[in-house]
């Protein structure tokens, strides 16, 4: 990231209330390409909420998000998955009665803009195929990929939204913790997976993760939120080095980010 290199991702104000609870109060960051930011905070400081509004999940009740300068806020779910913000693990759906490959292949088909036409998949079936062959490799799943999805173990569930979110090719990547539930076999694939897509320069990656050490090894900057506020954001080791984290995590009140 450069000095001058435009946001891809913003959020300006961003709010959301329930009921009397302001669980994400007033967050204005910007996310840009090549570069991983991971979102830490104890429990209940917002992060998955925060997700959530970028994502679409959720309404704001106040704020904006944007992509490449624009406002999505009024769009959907689904709308902005289309316009390139992929989120893992929460927005993907898997088909558990379908295998392992046609789970990715539908999403390689969504990619290519596809859709159901009968004609257009069966001129393009082998092609599709080798894609799908492409992203399940990167997972290391291709030994199971005639295998249904409902046989999955936790661990390979994750792989495959994984595989899923990449034959999407979106430009931003959202990943919800993304090791929570997997064994500790399992947790070096992924983090390597995630490892290689920020190789490529050219992704914006959101990461939601409450392991620091996850976090240390993945991150070229960390946002801190506590009680919905964005209250640090810069380099790893500057943020780490700091007691704004030690403070939220032990439940402190930090001052908010200025």
């Amino acid at each position: 990231m450069t000095a001058n290199a435009a946001a891809v991702l913003s959020t300006r104000g961003l709010s959301i209330r329930f009921g009397g609870h302001l669980a994400v109060d007033a967050v204005s960051c910007d996310f840009f390409a090549d570069t991983l930011t991971a979102i830490v905070g104890p429990n209940g400081a917002g992060k998955t909420t925060y997700f959530n509004l970028i994502s679409g999940q959720l309404p704001a009740s106040a704020g904006e998000v944007r992509l490449y300068g624009e406002d999505i806020t009024a769009l959907g779910a689904a709308q902005r998955t289309r316009r390139g913000i992929g989120r893992a693990f929460q927005l993907t759906n898997l088909f558990p009665h379908l295998s392992v490959q046609e789970n990715v292949r539908l999403a390689v088909q969504s990619a290519a803009g596809l859709g159901m036409s009968l004609l257009s998949l069966c001129s393009r079936h082998v092609e599709l195929v080798e894609r799908a062959e492409h992203y399940l490799g990167r997972v290391a799943l291709g030994d199971k990929r005639s295998q249904m999805v409902a046989a999955l173990a936790h661990g390979d569930k994750r792989k495959l939204e994984v595989a899923i979110l990449l034959a999407l090719e979106p430009d931003v990547l959202m990943f919800d913790e993304p090791t929570a539930g997997m064994s500790v076999d399992e947790v070096p694939v992924l983090l390597e997976l995630i490892q290689q897509v920020r190789a490529q320069g050219d992704k914006t990656i959101l990461l939601v993760e409450h392991k620091l050490d996850v976090v240390r090894q993945l991150a070229d900057r960390i946002v801190v939120l506590h009680n919905g506020q964005l209250v640090a954001d810069g380099d790893p080791a500057r943020v780490m080095a700091s007691n704004v984290v030690q403070q939220a995590y032990l439940g402190a009140t930090p001052t908010p980010h200025g």
